[in-house]
């Protein structure tokens, strides 16, 4: 294998595809890099691809040691494994070769505590350590992802001038990184980013799941629907991706491929803790915790075709049938729903990420986040450049929807948003996303709850006492006795 003739600038441990492709977007922008994996094969094969995608500067390496020794000081080694345990162990094999001074840092999905743990065992050895957040998947890694580090200042000013190239692009706003925060805060953002992106599809799948079963609309329709969406408000990676796969006819039999890919979700964990933060942190995020309660029901696929068929012979017959629906409205009326729901979507996990922030003293900024998520990651969006405004004109701001621009565009949106809610209720089609969205808008705008019965109900059981409206203190009452008077 060919060796550098002077050290190179950064390394890379883990070949998975991210990692590969990582590597070649390093080297493409002009820093040469060396590569290590424990299976050495994927260090051949990335090697292999350097050379063929345009003969980019990429060592590889099928030792530790020498791949640790090969990176000029002080080291800068990116490692992109499996989060957990193999995270641990990557650690062990590199720092046994490294100085200090030196710098290792995590790009994988990794929960921010251990992070902030790695953090610490590593300051004992001398080494800095950032965790940093990747998003935009394989194509993002490779031409350009959006990137959160977080952690070490000073490591992230070690490799500023390698992130800022590597990187998305957006004109108008920059590269799309930005130093997060310290501790685990860089993998924090990443894991809610995640969680945004749950809400995202599953609200997509629900606009999908409207239009299919009430509107009728076929394959073609859908994907010229939501192409005519992109133009517009909904432009982003997700409805995007979303008409092309409409679009895509099955290679192994007759029609369109969507239509046979098996109706279960699979999750590798990121939703789950945004959802289980949510609760720690007394932070509203139906939209969220809909998304993820959603995959946990469609992965039922056994029980729910046994459970068709008993409330099919139960007299629960299609109620889809006696409808006639005007299409054109519907459309318009589901493209009007979809984007208010996102709207409550990014509200909550924006209102998760300052919650956090404020906990763990991080001082995170929300509009540079709204930023640096407008290019390279999944959640990209022509309305984060709104939220980024919105935090521009009050970073106080206590929930977007009170943002005076998204208050008018949800005003404006909101009958066409009811109308889809009772058209789906009525059709017995399910719209968690869209109906836990408009609960959380419907209970977050009105100035006064019920919550005054349950209160009662505590202080009349429990003796938790409740607070009045009309009167300073707090107050308790002989509920049971009064009643029997």
């Amino acid at each position: 294998m060919a060796a550098p003739l002077k050290p190179t600038r950064i390394g890379l441990a883990g070949l998975a595809v991210m990692g590969q492709n990582l590597a070649l977007n390093i080297a493409e922008k002009g820093f040469p890099i060396s590569v290590y994996n424990r299976t050495t094969s994927k260090v051949d094969e990335t090697v292999e691809r350097a050379k063929k995608e345009g003969n980019l500067p990429v060592f590889g390496f099928h030792d530790p040691e020498s791949f640790v020794n090969s990176v000029q000081k002080p080291r800068v080694i990116i490692m992109l494994v499996k989060a957990g345990a193999p995270v641990d162990q990557t650690i062990k094999t590199l720092s046994a070769y490294m100085e200090k001074g030196d710098c290792i840092i995590d790009g994988g999905n990794e929960w921010y505590e251990n992070t902030e743990r790695r953090e610490k065992a590593a300051a004992e050895l001398g080494l800095l350590y950032l965790g940093m957040g990747v998003s935009g998947g394989e194509e993002g890694a490779r031409n350009g992802p959006s990137l959160m580090p977080g952690g070490s200042f000073e490591a992230y000013k070690y490799i500023e001038d390698i992130l800022l190239k590597v990187a998305a692009q957006v004109p108008d706003s920059g590269p799309c990184v930005t130093y997060i925060g310290k501790g685990g805060s860089g993998n924090f953002v990443k894991m809610i980013h995640n969680g945004i992106e749950y809400g995202d599809m599953q609200l997509i799948a629900e606009a999908y799941d409207v239009l299919k079963s009430v509107g009728k609309l076929s394959n073609e329709e859908l994907r010229s629907v939501f192409s005519e969406w992109n133009k517009g408000e909904l432009l982003s990676f997700l409805i995007e991706i979303t008409a092309d796969i409409f679009g895509i006819k099955d290679d192994k039999g007759e029609g369109y491929l969507v239509d046979k890919v098996l109706d279960k979700t699979g999750m590798k964990g990121t939703g789950k803790w945004t959802v289980q933060q949510a609760a720690e942190l007394s932070v509203a995020a139906p939209t969220i915790e809909s998304s993820l309660d959603a995959r946990f029901l469609s992965g039922l696929k056994e029980e729910r075709v046994k459970a068709a068929e008993v409330f099919k012979s139960g007299g629960f017959g299609d109620i889809l049938t006696d409808q006639v629906v005007d299409k054109k409205k519907l459309i318009n009326d589901v493209r009007q729903a979809l984007y208010a729901s996102k709207i409550c979507s990014y509200a909550q996990g924006m209102n998760l990420i300052r919650a956090k922030s404020i906990e763990k003293g991080w001082g995170l900024e929300l509009g540079e986040l709204a930023r640096i998520w407008k290019g390279g990651c999944i959640i990209r969006a022509i309305f984060l450049d709104r939220i980024k405004k919105a935090y521009d004109r009050n970073s106080d701001l206590a929930n977007l929807l009170v943002d005076p621009e998204f208050a008018k565009e949800i005003i404006e949106r909101q009958s066409a948003w009811r109308r889809v809610v009772c058209i789906a209720i009525n059709s017995g089609i399910s719209t968690p996303g869209m109906s836990a969205s408009l609960a959380y808008f419907d209970t977050y705008r009105r100035a006064r709850l019920p919550a005054n019965l349950v209160q009662a109900q505590r202080d009349y059981f429990g003796a938790h006492t409740y607070e009045r409206t009309d009167v300073e203190g707090s107050f308790h009452t002989e509920w049971f006795k009064l009643a029997k008077m």
